[in-house]
């Protein structure tokens, strides 16, 4: 009973966060030509909602055309007053930094989402081994104000291009003299950068890995750290296309799944209503659903933001997502892009 009570309590702590807020450009700090730090507050100078170290919010982009891209906070989380997140602009992207470094300026109101957490440091571990590559660097910063006002054993290792495309340089600068961060550039030859496999070889007990950056770095990692033990590594991807080597690297296809699309068909119920969906070979469980009416949240469609994650009571998922901690993956799915390995899901709608 009291375990029922608590969970309620924090479903309905979670249910009276608003799923988006308005909130306005208090200030943009360039690092360099390619990145901006934005720092932005609540209009009415409130409080914003709570967050951990690792989150990040949804920006429904300004201008026409829409769309949502997800950006990693790098503020302080004990700051309830402000949000920083930072920008890389790619000129070979989906467009979406392009218009954040164009229509973006102080005093813009922004639509943004509720702080969401895919990438939380894990309590009561002996030490934490982080590394970023270029504006992975993000999640990395607040997770350094939370490990440095407990007190935590922690190294940061940072990859950059140069000094000229390095966010943070200014706020990292003590801790590399503490020797807590190092700072690599490689000037445009990987070779030249940190050797992870050196650095990943040997594992050290009560370890944890985070690990943030583009899809050549995150692979790389990934190969690295292959040896260590399930569940000391994380990971937090960028929202990546559709066709990402790092994604076809970490979940390869099946050959029945080559032979009939995404995987074998099954179903899903709905636990209110007792309804029960065919999900073929050649569709997802979002599809299905939001053909029948359900209302899912998205942003991504990919596995990696972690909007539509919903609770499954029943079955035995197959998951796809790059979301999901293994604790997690025992009793939710993403239902944009994980299937089922059994023929029936029962799902908390």
């Amino acid at each position: 009973m009291v375990g029922s009570a608590a969970r309620k309590l924090v479903d309905d702590m979670v249910d009276a966060i608003p799923k988006t807020l308005q909130v306005s450009v208090r200030s943009i700090t360039p690092y360099g030509e390619n990145i901006r730090c934005f720092e932005v507050a609540d209009p009415n100078g409130r409080p914003l909602p709570a967050w951990g170290a690792g989150s990040h919010i949804d920006l429904h982009l300004p201008g026409e055309g829409g769309g949502i891209r997800q950006y990693s906070l790098c503020g302080d989380p004990a700051d309830r007053m402000s949000y920083r997140f930072a920008v890389q602009r790619e000129e070979a992207g989906r467009g979406g930094s392009k218009r954040v470094f164009e229509e973006i300026r102080l005093g813009s109101v922004l639509t943004i989402g509720a702080p969401r957490n895919n990438f939380a440091i894990v309590n009561g571990v002996q030490r934490h081994l982080l590394l970023a590559g270029g504006i992975g660097i993000t999640p990395m910063m607040s997770m350094i104000h939370d490990l440095e006002r407990e007190k935590c054993d922690y190294a940061l290792h940072y990859c950059t291009r140069s000094p000229e495309r390095t966010a943070f340089l200014d706020r990292l600068a003590p801790l590399q003299s503490d020797g807590k961060v190092f700072v690599h550039w490689d000037y445009g030859d990987p070779s030249n950068g940190l050797d992870l496999k050196a650095l990943l070889k040997d594992y050290a007990e009560g370890t944890h890995l985070y690990y943030c950056g583009p899809p050549g770095f995150m692979g790389a990692v990934a190969s690295a750290s292959a040896h260590w033990p399930k569940g000391t590594v994380h990971r937090e991807f960028f929202t990546p296309s559709a066709n990402d080597p790092a994604i076809a690297a970490a979940h390869p296809p099946k050959e029945d799944e080559v032979a009939e699309g995404m995987g074998k068909p099954f179903q899903v119920k709905i636990a209110s209503t007792g309804q029960v969906y065919d999900i073929p070979s050649d569709r997802t469980v979002l599809d299905v659903l939001r053909e029948n009416g359900f209302v899912i949240e998205t942003a991504c469609e990919l596995g990696v933001c972690g909007t539509c994650r919903t609770r499954v009571l029943e079955g035995e998922v197959d998951h796809k997502d790059f979301v999901l901690e293994e604790r997690e993956q025992e009793h939710e799915m993403t239902v944009c892009c994980s299937r089922a390995k059994s023929s029936l899901l029962v799902l908390d709608l």
